[in-house]
């Protein structure tokens, strides 16, 4: 009996229904370009223009991330319309830390198998997240891993870069005794510290809690360059350093731009804390210390400034509808976070 040749199709990889994907995000990604993308999606590498920047000494800065296992409550909700922007969000906070303004971004998807609608869902999203950071979408890859993921599921990475004036560059050298910290006001909980979360709610709790934990990651790119565009120049730095709040919240990413022999002691009760965490916090009898390691707590990025500049920082944002607070200070130290 003569053996059916097998195809790569019959072993789960349907090249023709990605094909057929690729042509319907087109129209996504051609809403995020800018003057400086010279490429269309589905070519060997993606191009960009950097010959039209405005920057004298440009510094390239670069990021990757993924959306971690919040991925696991849009697979028990069915909902894959946000996952995209928490993926862009990730990257283009990041890399806004140093000053840097997001150019463009790469997107890697790997599934089981290829559902355009569920895909699309994500692109839009991803799209979304990268015309409110001002950035182009100007490639990624699409992987059918049948066997490798569970049925249903997925997962992403988004890769970013973008460019700042050498001498614009924010670091923790600007950093001194005195300074405030201003915490910008977060969407929720953003994309961290998920695993404890699905710990504390059950698989029911969490699809009716969807709505809640699935916002989207706040994208502060906009008001923060609006703001660096104000108040800071290539000879004066108003704002001295910056944070943003994932993994580690708290203890380990504002850590980050302090330096040697400077702490910084955060006052609770100097922002609003979102229900959530206090739900969080109750059910799952969960100690504070640990909360503030590990979530956002209201508060998704910081700047550090001067105290006689605080007030002004605040007002500008406030007309940008960005929520923001004096939450601590910079003081003498061991180089650690205080929290009281």
């Amino acid at each position: 009996m003569k053996t059916k040749p097998l195809t790569y199709k019959q072993a789960g990889v349907d090249i023709s229904k990605a094909e057929k994907f690729v042509k319907k995000i087109k129209k996504f990604t051609r809403i995020t370009k800018t003057s400086k993308s010279k490429s269309e999606i589905g070519g060997f590498g993606a191009v960009f223009d950097f010959s039209r920047l405005k920057i004298k000494e440009p510094l390239l800065i670069s990021s990757t991330d993924g959306v971690g296992t919040k991925l696991k409550i849009a697979f028990l909700a069915n909902r894959h319309d946000t996952v995209g922007i928490d993926l862009v969000a990730m990257n283009v906070n990041d890399i806004l830390t140093t000053g840097a303004t997001p150019l463009f971004f790469l997107d890697y998807i790997s599934t089981s198998k290829i559902n355009i609608k569920v895909l699309t869902d994500i692109i839009k999203g991803i799209s979304g997240g990268c015309r409110d950071a001002g950035c182009s979408l100007i490639g990624g890859e699409l992987a059918e891993m049948p066997g490798f993921y569970k049925r249903g599921e997925y997962d992403l990475a988004g890769f970013c870069t973008g460019a700042v004036e050498k001498k614009q560059m924010l670091d923790k050298k600007n950093v001194g005794e005195g300074n405030v910290v201003i915490g910008l006001a977060s969407s929720g909980l953003h994309s961290n510290g998920f695993s404890l979360v699905r710990k504390v709610f059950s698989s029911k709790e969490q699809k009716n809690l969807a709505g809640e934990l699935l916002k989207p990651t706040r994208i502060y790119v906009k008001p923060v360059i609006s703001l660096l565009k104000k108040v800071n120049s290539r000879h004066q730095k108003t704002i001295k350093a910056m944070a943003h709040v994932t993994g580690g919240a708290f203890y380990q990413k504002v850590l980050k731009i302090l330096p040697q022999g400077k702490a910084i002691n955060i006052y609770k009760g100097t922002w609003p804390v979102p229900e959530i965490f206090r739900l969080i916090e109750k059910k799952g009898h969960i100690k504070e210390k640990e909360m503030f390691g590990t979530f956002n707590m209201g508060i998704g990025f910081v700047l550090i400034a001067a105290v006689k500049d605080a007030s002004k920082i605040i007002k500008y944002l406030t007309t940008l509808k960005v929520k923001s607070w004096v939450i601590g200070e910079v003081v003498k130290g061991k180089r650690e976070i205080r929290i009281s």
